[in-house]
Order: structure tokens, then sequence, then C-alpha cells
């Protein structure tokens, strides 16, 4: 059901940038976030779409230095950096263990170090050496996606919650960072479903230890969720939905940083005439962790 992959480049990120993030300390830092080319993950997550962007193959030894290295030289200075390789940071068969130290000490000045990984392949070797090249904080992003078991199970995520759980403690147990990926309205759901377990799942991996929560709103493009939404089992999420979850998870003042995803969320929006308020209000409780005024409009959003 895929639509076809994209031409990548195993010496090079397929993208990169710097925006600023609010920070631990409460201030709003640059954070480089660099999309490495790199293998396509093993698991076959129902929702993703980050193997558009992969290959088929590992990369040579010393390819995600090289990737670095070009975005790093182009970007200007951050404070925290996101080496994100559309998979598992930790799987043997993505970026090879023997650049895992020179890869820590080309970022080392940097004040946190994000990567991401399956749940199940915290290896813990690997994650507590890794650690211990940085001179900065390591932070592992783990996608929860979500607290519905079944759904979760429906997902192909191959692991459970429990997974999670046992994942998001050890590491925070180890001086690791979490950071955690939620969807909002992920197949199976309805609406008002979306909202109540994206919240729970918020809930949920605050109290396993995250300090970082994403609210990511489900898209379709990938081809098994363009075939579930022929079918009606899947529909997007829409724009009030994340702003319902954000104001929600924002007011209960989590011990966590709650952020809304904003990336193409145009597709979310039915109207024209707001989308560019409600984005801009997003965007502000991102930055500030308050809610401000609703935005009015006569739409149905």
């Amino acid at each position: 059901m895929r639509p076809p992959k994209n031409a990548v480049d195993p010496r090079r990120p397929y993208a990169f940038l710097v925006e600023d993030e609010l920070s631990p300390s409460g201030r709003l830092e640059p954070v480089a976030t660099l999309f490495l080319t790199n293998r396509e993950c093993p698991f076959r997550c129902a929702m993703c779409d980050l193997w558009k962007n992969t290959l088929d193959d590992r990369v040579p030894a010393g390819a995600i230095l090289e990737q670095i290295n070009f975005a790093l030289d182009r970007l200007p200075s951050a404070k925290h950096i996101k080496l994100y390789n559309s998979g598992n940071f930790f799987d043997r068969q993505a970026i090879p263990r023997e650049d895992h130290a020179a890869i820590a000490e080309r970022v080392g000045t940097y004040e946190t170090v994000i990567i991401e990984n399956h749940p199940r392949l915290c290896r813990r070797d690997a994650a507590l050496r890794f650690r211990d090249y940085l001179a900065g904080t390591l932070e592992i992003a783990l996608g929860l996606e979500t607290a519905h078991p079944d759904v979760l199970l429906r997902l192909n995520k191959q692991m459970t919650v429990d997974d999670y759980v046992g994942a998001a403690q050890w590491l925070v147990d180890h001086e690791i960072a979490v950071r955690t990926f939620v969807l909002l309205r992920p197949p199976y759901l309805s609406e008002s479903e979306g909202i109540e377990w994206a919240v729970r799942s918020v809930e949920l991996a605050v109290d396993a230890g995250s300090r970082c929560v994403a609210v990511i709103p489900t898209r379709p493009g990938n081809g098994y969720l363009d075939h579930l939404l022929e079918h009606g089992r899947f529909s997007p999420p829409r724009l009030s939905s994340l702003e319902r979850v954000l104001e929600a998870c924002v007011a209960r003042r989590f011990p966590a940083r709650i952020f809304a995803d904003l990336w193409d969320l145009e597709q979310f929006s039915r109207c024209d005439r707001c989308f560019q308020q409600r984005r801009d209000r997003l965007a502000r409780m991102n930055r500030t962790q308050t809610v401000p005024p609703p935005v009015w409009c006569d739409c149905e959003t």
C-alpha cells in the first residue's frame, strides 16, 4: 500500500534546521534538528511515514558523522541538538556502533543531545556508553503513541504500554532524560475518544518520568492510513481537537513541557479565516506553557 520512497543520499541528511524550543529552564533556546538519512526502521508501525526518506541498507561507517558535519557546517549555533534518524539510534543495523564515540565528540558542546529510539531497543549497555561519552545531557525520545492498549496493539508498534513505562523509568533511573511522542486520534478512535486518549497518554508519559511530551496529529499519506480512511476506520483529527488537548494538558501544570507538533498543520484546519490565529495560539502555548484566550470564529474548525 506504500507509495515510493524519496531518493536520499547516505552521506547527506535529508533535512536540517534550527528552531526555538522552550527548555527545561523555562527559556526559549535554539535547537538544531538533523534528520539523518538512515536504514529503514525494522518495525512496521501502521501510522508511520518516516520510511519515505530512508535507505534499504545500512549506512557505511562514518556516513552519519559526515551527515552531521555537513548540517552543522551550514546551521547557526544552537544550545541543544536533535539527531533524528527515522528509526532507532541503538538499532545495530542503523547507526554503526563504532561511530558512537565520534558522533558524541562532534556534538559534545551541546547542552542536550536528543536521539530517538523504540522502547524495546533501548539497549542498556549502548545507552549508558553513549550517555557517558557526552559532556551534556542525553535525552531519548520514545514513541508511546497511545496508552489505549487495544489501539496500540493494532498500530503494530510491537510493544505494550508496560514496555514503554519500563523503558522510560529505566532511562530516568540512569540519568537519561525522556521525551515522548503521543498521537492525537490514531486509527480506530472517534474524535472525542482521540482527545480523551491523547490526554490520558500524556498523563501516563509524565507519570513514567517523561519531562517533555509532543502531541502529534495523526496524518494520512503513508498508504495504510489512506486505506483505513477509505474504509471508515480512520479520520485525521480536527485542529480544534489539538487545541483542546494542549489546553487541557497545559492547564494541568504537569511537571513536564507539553508541545503540539505544528508541522504541516494546515491540513487539519477547516477554515482559512482563523487558521493562522489558531496556529499562532498553539505556538504561544508551546512557548509559554500557558493557555491564552481562545480564537473566536463562526466556523466549525
